[in-house]
């Protein structure tokens, strides 16, 4: 995604709209954020957003409120809505509402951000390469399909996603608190070990040779393109 696509998260929740505007900026983003809904359909009002982020139960001005007066004023910015509430029904009527995807809490930060980039193709018609690869891994976004060479991965869900987050940023260091961020939903506690086991796992279905995910002891972790 462009540096320069700017996100508005409209959350209430300071612990969750921290977790949501950091890892956006950390993925390249612009973000505003607001508190209420008044403040949001202020800002919405008068900047072009390439996304929000929308939380349902808000002060002031609830979220499905805020986002039909968007569409009543002719704002087609694409919207997720954040939520508690994991009825059809509620789903429904987020949709009915206006808005275009409609996200559980808690949720990991990896589906977030794939959400988000999806509506924006959509808006934008843009194409996302749907492969990656880094030396001789390559990752089929679509398929889900994991492959060293000729010889195919199989990889649970979340290795998946922390392969795929590594893949993004090949050669570069990315911190626990990143991965964590990323990968897990918000409500993890940042003193867990889950990274490490996660890491390692990956590791001895990707790597078993130790040359390719390294660890920056103190830093985080780099994967290596060759």
């Amino acid at each position: 995604m462009k540096s320069e696509m700017r996100i508005l998260v409209v959350e209430d929740d300071n612990k969750i709209a921290s977790f949501v505007v950091k890892g956006l900026k950390q993925a390249g983003f612009a973000v505003d954020r607001c508190a209420d809904g008044e403040e949001a359909m202020a800002f919405a009002a008068t900047t072009a957003y390439d996304a929000a982020i929308v939380d349902i139960m808000l002060p002031k001005l609830d979220g499905l409120s805020l986002v039909q007066r968007l569409r009543s004023r002719k704002v087609r910015t694409p919207v997720i809505f954040l939520s508690a509430k994991a009825s059809v029904d509620d789903r429904v009527k987020g949709l009915q509402a206006g808005g275009d995807d409609y996200l559980t809490k808690p949720f990991a930060f990896s589906e977030l951000i794939a959400r988000l980039q999806a509506l924006i193709r959509r808006a934008t018609q843009t194409v996302e390469p749907s492969r990656l690869s880094a030396g001789d891994l390559s990752l089929d976004l679509l398929t889900r399909e994991v492959a060293r060479g000729a010889e195919k991965i199989e990889l649970q869900a979340r290795e998946f996603a922390l392969l795929e987050y590594l893949m993004r940023h090949a050669g570069r260091t990315v911190t626990k608190t990143m991965i964590l961020e990323h990968i897990f939903d918000y409500s993890f506690d940042p003193q867990t070990n889950v990274v490490d086991v996660l890491v390692h796992r990956l590791r001895a279905k990707i790597d078993p040779e130790k040359t390719r995910l390294q660890t920056i002891r103190g830093v985080g972790y780099v994967l290596k393109a060759a």
